[in-house]
């Protein structure tokens, strides 16, 4: 078995937040009660390069991926820089994925502002999305099947700008119809596709999505966020979602990432970071060294 205590990581998947410069309403105001993971009154503080380095001292990360934090939308193209200006301060993050909707009068501009960003590669735009398989309304404004919002869709090619796609697991087999319309865009699944039902039933649904959206080629996943809605982050119950995943999307298209600092409210970065070692430890290196770095760098064009 090879070790792999020291393996270089691009953290695929994370997040920074200064509530003393920017506005994040998810961060503010009254507790929320429709957060996914419950109360995220611990998250609600200031996380900054330094308490990122602190939570990942013990791994070797050499570079990572910033995600749109929920930032106020009035600000999207001020967090951008604002991710800029700590990269260039810290030498990380080495990419970002910023925010922008794909359905409004001024889509293209906000688009265009954030491509414009040198560490830009990405956008993060949520769809509307139901709250269960029931009460799914395909086509209504904002879903994946809007045509205003496709037309947005549409100029991510343009500007040279893939898509972070994040839905709950009833939508991923939309989600996988918009992939296959648009070859040209490159799409990274967030979260390993939400697997929060482990029934059989929950896990079927979960897999007919995971399958569709591996049967694009322009698709790849993040394994990150094996939190459940209620419940503790478990290495053995997370170990065959992990290794099914990447038994889906095969080695190439796979890429660990923490999620950090949400996932703290169910799991420690060390907890995360070492469950990921253990599972994949009987992998080649090669291997290995695709899923904690390789893939992330050549899908966000990390050059370290």
């Amino acid at each position: 078995m090879s070790r792999i205590d020291d393996i270089a990581i691009i953290d695929a998947h994370h997040h920074l937040w200064d509530l003393d410069h920017l506005n994040y309403p998810s961060l503010s105001g009254p507790p929320r009660t429709d957060f996914f993971l419950g109360d995220n009154t611990p998250i609600r503080r200031n996380y900054l390069p330094e308490d990122y380095r602190k939570d990942s001292a013990k791994h070797n990360v050499i570079g990572t991926v910033h995600c749109e934090a929920e930032c106020h939308r009035d600000f999207q193209v001020q967090e951008s820089e604002w991710i800029m200006a700590m990269s260039a301060r810290y030498g990380f993050p080495n990419a970002i994925v910023g925010h922008a909707w794909l359905d409004r009068d001024n889509s293209e501009e906000i688009l265009a502002k954030q491509a414009a960003i040198p560490l830009m590669r990405g956008i993060r735009s949520k769809p509307v999305t139901a709250s269960s398989k029931e009460t799914m309304t395909p086509g209504a404004a904002g879903t994946m099947q809007d045509d205003r919002w496709l037309e947005g869709f549409a100029l991510l090619e343009k500007y040279d700008l893939s898509w972070d796609l994040r839905v709950p697991t009833w939508h991923l087999e939309e989600a996988a119809e918009v992939a296959r319309a648009f070859p040209g865009t490159r799409i990274n699944l967030n979260h390993t596709g939400f697997p929060w039902d482990r029934s059989p039933a929950g896990l079927d649904m979960w897999r007919r999505g995971m399958h569709a959206l591996a049967a694009c080629p322009n698709v790849v996943t993040k394994i990150s966020c094996l939190c459940l809605l209620d419940g503790p982050w478990l290495l053995e119950d997370n170990r065959p979602i992990v290794l099914e995943t990447i038994d889906i999307f095969g080695v190439d298209r796979c890429m660990f990432a923490s999620n950090y600092p949400v996932d703290g409210l169910r799991a420690s970065y060390d907890m995360i970071y070492d469950s990921f070692k253990t599972i994949v430890a009987g992998f080649p290196r090669a291997d290995q060294e695709k899923l904690f770095s390789g893939n992330a760098a050549a899908f966000y064009r990390i050059d370290l």
